[in-house]
């Protein structure tokens, strides 16, 4: 690796580091480079001085770079612009993909204080000032110190990636300092019930195009009765949402955690909170991470476990988890996938005795921009008022089901004698006992209803060209350790496919609804 570094504004004279420094520096710190640091003099109010560095990375040197700046006193405003090479590459070969951020004074510890922004790729340059900052970066002072703009090379061809960074500082006075606008964590008067929500959602905040309004607007047009704000990385638009919530939507604060190893939603971080992504599962940062958001009282939610793109697919395992992102956006092979993982996952919690622990599932849009549908899918939780809390039991308890739109309805219950069930819940009757499974389903024109045990599917039902339907089925434990539904649509041809064919594929529509179980029998 080698690097220059030139200055304007000032007399400062351009460097070139020897390979040796940077080595050592990688050695110390695993997956990380540090650069030399960008040192500015002071100066009068009103000035601006800029520096760059220009620099090379070759394939596998590191995870994320740090380009050190020593802040002197009076500075008002710092702003960054970066670049990078996209060379060509053989075909099916990746070219080069570098994310920036930046981390204060406080330090550049994981889980540290020092956060102050990431855009990922999204960005070419950012500002921040006591007043603002660009989208995706946190307002307040620029102090003394030694600040670090962070370099992400997660992708690097094999020419290597070359960079450069300029940062400008302003000097002069701070202007008012930012506000943030934090939305209330419960909307009154609204008790125990069923409500939908999209538990995925981007703003320009990351790497969204739509912007806060725009989210809003979209989950109040989809019928959502709550939002949670998931922008990659950072906690930047938690206080903005303020205004935009009410008593028709309730909107939490969360964030997409996106690592190395794969992607997970921290669901309900408190606002203003930020958790940390510089991590692989061969590290010891996710569990303590999880464990913060644990304390907070928030959820651990890996995110479309079986995305293909690089970094994306989750590495990580479940001991951690709080729920499972199986449906993410239109229905496609990969939510097929992740279904089946969980429903095996749920085979697995009934063995010896169905004492085990579970995780249920979840559906969101991971929209960013148009044309993608916010509320496609979403989820139904059952929760004993509309607030963040109790729609968080809601999740982790398993009370909820994933419906494409607010059209659909569905309502799944088990019933034995005088004891009912529902979803995520347990009836608890002997092994022989005749257990009767009721299901109601709306808004699915010849659709096709399925009940699924831990033996596989055991009922299939075509619903009328009306969509609606109640339909019962009589089980026992012994023969059922859970159920859950599924509606799916017709297939492309037509037809409603099949899963009862010995020793064929199963041939499926997409999913319109899906359950999490009702377990049966006796602990």
């Amino acid at each position: 690796m080698t690097s220059t570094c030139s200055a304007h504004g000032d007399n400062h004279p351009p460097f070139s580091p020897s390979r040796r420094g940077f080595l050592a520096v990688a050695l110390a710190g695993a997956a990380a480079l540090t650069l030399p640091q960008m040192a500015f003099a002071s100066a009068a109010t009103g000035t601006g001085t800029t520096k760059t560095i220009t620099g090379h990375l070759e394939p596998g040197a590191a995870d994320f770079v740090y380009l050190p700046i020593e802040v002197p006193a009076g500075v008002n405003k710092i702003s960054v612009a970066y670049s990078y090479n996209k060379p060509t590459v053989t075909s099916g070969l990746l070219s080069n993909s570098c994310d920036v951020g930046i981390f204060d004074e406080k330090g550049t510890g994981i889980g540290g204080r020092g956060f102050r922004g990431w855009s990922g790729g999204f960005r070419t340059e950012f500002a921040i000032s006591a007043a603002q900052a660009t989208p995706g970066y946190l307002p307040g002072p620029v102090s003394k110190g030694t600040w670090n703009v962070v370099l992400g090379p997660y992708q690097v061809c094999e020419q290597g990636l070359d960079y450069t960074v300029a940062v400008t500082l302003d000097f002069g006075p701070d202007g008012t300092a930012f506000r943030p606008q934090y939305p209330p964590q419960q909307i009154a008067g609204r008790g125990r019930g069923w409500y939908r929500g999209d538990a995925h959602l981007h703003t320009i905040y990351s790497d969204g195009h739509r912007t806060p309004e725009e989210v809003a607007a979209g989950a109040r047009a989809a019928r959502l009765n709550f939002m949670i704000s998931t922008d990659h990385n950072t906690s930047a638009s938690h206080g903005v949402w303020g205004p935009l919530a009410g008593e028709d939507l309730l909107i939490i604060t969360g964030e997409e955690v996106t690592t190395r190893n794969g992607h997970y939603l921290a669901l309900g971080v408190p606002p203003g909170d930020w958790i940390d992504w510089r991590y692989r599962a061969r590290d010891t940062h996710f569990g303590q991470a999880a464990q913060t958001i644990h304390d907070s009282g928030a959820l651990v939610v890996p995110a479309h476990p079986y995305c293909a793109y690089v970094a994306c697919r989750w590495k990580f395992g479940y001991d951690q988890a709080d729920a499972v992102e199986v449906w993410n956006g239109p229905w496609t092979a990969d939510d097929e996938s992740a279904v089946d993982t969980w429903d095996a996952m749920l085979v697995q919690a009934t063995q010896g005795g169905g004492d085990r622990r579970w995780l249920p599932a979840m559906g969101n849009s991971d929209a960013h921009s148009v044309p993608q549908v916010i509320g496609l899918p979403h989820n139904v939780v059952l929760a004993d008022q509309l607030s963040r809390e109790a729609l968080l039991d809601g999740i982790r308890q398993g009370r909820s089901w994933i419906a494409e739109s607010a059209d659909v309805s569905l309502e799944l219950a088990a019933s034995s004698g005088t004891t009912g069930a529902g979803l995520g819940e347990r009836l608890a009757v002997a092994a022989d006992a005749p257990v009767t499974i009721t299901v109601t389903i709306s808004g699915v024109p010849n659709g096709v209803v399925r009940f699924i045990t831990d033996e596989g599917q055991t009922q299939q039902i075509i619903l009328p060209a009306t969509g609606q339907g109640t339909y019962t089925w009589v089980t026992t434990p012994q023969l059922a350790a859970y159920v859950r539904a599924e509606v799916r649509h017709p297939k492309s041809d037509g037809t409603s496919g099949s899963g009862n064919a010995q020793g064929a594929q199963l041939q499926l529509g997409p999913m319109a609804a899906l359950t999490n179980p009702i377990f049966l029998g006796r602990k």
